[in-house]
Protein backbone atom coordinates (compact mmCIF):
# COMPACT_ATOMS: atom_id res chain seq x y z
CA UNK A 1 0.00 0.00 0.00
CA UNK A 2 1.62 3.36 -1.18
CA UNK A 3 2.04 6.37 1.19
CA UNK A 4 -1.39 8.01 -0.27
CA UNK A 5 -3.13 5.20 0.31
CA UNK A 6 -2.66 5.68 3.89
CA UNK A 7 -2.97 9.19 4.06
CA UNK A 8 -6.58 9.19 4.85
CA UNK A 9 -8.20 11.31 7.40
CA UNK A 10 -11.84 12.33 8.29
CA UNK A 11 -12.04 16.37 9.26
CA UNK A 12 -12.17 14.85 13.09
CA UNK A 13 -8.37 13.42 11.84
CA UNK A 14 -7.37 16.67 10.95
CA UNK A 15 -4.92 18.93 12.94
CA UNK A 16 -6.32 22.05 14.03
CA UNK A 17 -2.71 23.38 14.07
CA UNK A 18 -2.21 22.44 9.97
CA UNK A 19 -5.68 23.25 8.84
CA UNK A 20 -7.23 25.51 10.63
CA UNK A 21 -11.18 25.59 11.46
CA UNK A 22 -13.27 26.06 8.44
CA UNK A 23 -16.27 25.97 7.32
CA UNK A 24 -16.40 22.03 6.01
CA UNK A 25 -18.87 23.26 3.05
CA UNK A 26 -15.80 21.94 0.09
CA UNK A 27 -15.30 18.80 2.21
CA UNK A 28 -19.33 17.85 1.61
CA UNK A 29 -19.34 18.62 -1.71
CA UNK A 30 -16.48 16.33 -2.21
CA UNK A 31 -18.79 13.58 -0.52
CA UNK A 32 -21.87 14.34 -1.92
CA UNK A 33 -20.18 14.56 -5.18
CA UNK A 34 -18.75 10.87 -4.38
CA UNK A 35 -21.90 9.84 -3.30
CA UNK A 36 -23.65 10.48 -6.91
CA UNK A 37 -20.75 8.64 -8.96
CA UNK A 38 -21.56 6.06 -6.72
CA UNK A 39 -25.18 5.98 -6.99
CA UNK A 40 -24.78 6.86 -11.27
CA UNK A 41 -22.35 3.46 -11.97
CA UNK A 42 -25.41 1.53 -9.72
CA UNK A 43 -28.01 2.84 -11.85
CA UNK A 44 -25.91 1.99 -14.91
CA UNK A 45 -25.34 -1.49 -13.89
CA UNK A 46 -29.21 -2.03 -13.49
CA UNK A 47 -30.20 -0.44 -16.85
CA UNK A 48 -27.63 -2.62 -18.50
CA UNK A 49 -28.91 -5.36 -16.39
CA UNK A 50 -32.36 -4.71 -17.54
CA UNK A 51 -31.55 -4.29 -21.16
CA UNK A 52 -29.82 -7.41 -21.23
CA UNK A 53 -32.87 -9.14 -19.40
CA UNK A 54 -35.27 -7.55 -21.90
CA UNK A 55 -33.11 -9.02 -24.73
CA UNK A 56 -30.85 -6.16 -25.89
CA UNK A 57 -27.30 -7.44 -27.41
CA UNK A 58 -24.27 -6.25 -25.70
CA UNK A 59 -23.42 -4.83 -28.63
CA UNK A 60 -26.83 -2.38 -28.39
CA UNK A 61 -25.68 -1.28 -24.82
CA UNK A 62 -22.19 -1.08 -25.87
CA UNK A 63 -23.50 1.80 -28.68
CA UNK A 64 -25.61 2.90 -25.67
CA UNK A 65 -22.12 3.35 -24.03
CA UNK A 66 -20.39 4.37 -27.37
CA UNK A 67 -18.12 1.73 -27.09
CA UNK A 68 -17.09 -1.55 -27.75
CA UNK A 69 -19.11 -5.20 -27.15
CA UNK A 70 -16.33 -6.30 -25.37
CA UNK A 71 -15.83 -4.01 -22.93
CA UNK A 72 -19.62 -3.67 -21.35
CA UNK A 73 -19.38 -7.62 -21.27
CA UNK A 74 -16.12 -7.48 -19.24
CA UNK A 75 -17.67 -4.53 -17.25
CA UNK A 76 -21.20 -5.68 -17.06
CA UNK A 77 -20.80 -8.70 -16.42
CA UNK A 78 -21.55 -10.86 -19.84
CA UNK A 79 -21.15 -14.41 -20.66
Amino acid sequence: MSSAENDVAGPDQLDPAVHPARDAVHFRRILAARQGIADAEQELRDAAKAARDAGDSWAVIASALQTTRQAVQERFGGN
